[in-house]
């Protein structure tokens, strides 16, 4: 059976970090996490973060590391005995998107909740999508089109469209070498 996270599940791993944290982090959720946390999934099986600041992305490594946790991905932790990885993705690159602009930014997510040192934001609608769609994997296409029909009328379609008069919003593509 494969093992999927529930949005209580995740804000009680959440919980359990910000008792051992001392400072500020922010993460910002993004991929199914961010569709789970909004209740559009019911579950997610995989955790994406991104933790925008660099100090802090250093600072949560130290403290899972210290909570037992060890790399089990390119970005993920994981804590043995635990079914899930969490992949924290630090700065503003979501898997091998990186967008133009922090997510930290006012416009750029919706706060979700707070907690004494662990602030859970939320990527905004467009990010989500253009991440997502840029990945391309079957997921991803079927993820896109619940946000869309979850979010039905405060989606504009033009701002994600190439020949618009805006610019694209948010994401450049990540160029390999």
């Amino acid at each position: 059976m494969e093992y999927r996270l529930d949005k209580q599940h995740l804000l009680d791993a959440i919980a359990l970090w910000n008792r051992f944290l001392k400072k500020k982090v922010h993460l910002i959720a993004c991929g199914g996490t961010a569709l789970t946390l909004l209740d559009i999934k019911n579950s997610t099986k995989d955790v994406d973060f991104l933790v925008p600041d660099q100090n802090e992305y250093r600072y949560l490594l130290a403290m899972l590391k210290d909570l037992n946790y060890k790399p089990a991905t390119g970005h993920g932790w994981a804590r043995e005995g635990e079914p899930y990885i969490f992949d924290l993705y630090p700065g503003k690159r979501v898997h091998t998107t990186e967008l133009l602009n922090s997510p930290l930014e006012v416009g750029r997510h919706t706060l979700l909740k707070e907690y004494q040192y662990v602030i859970i934001g939320i990527l905004n609608d467009y990010d989500l999508i253009i991440s997502k769609l840029f990945r391309g994997a079957g997921v991803d296409f079927e993820d896109t089109l619940m946000l869309y029909r979850s979010k039905k009328g405060e989606i504009d379609l033009k701002k994600l469209q190439h020949g618009s008069k805006r610019p694209p919003p948010m994401i450049s593509p990540r160029r390999a070498c």
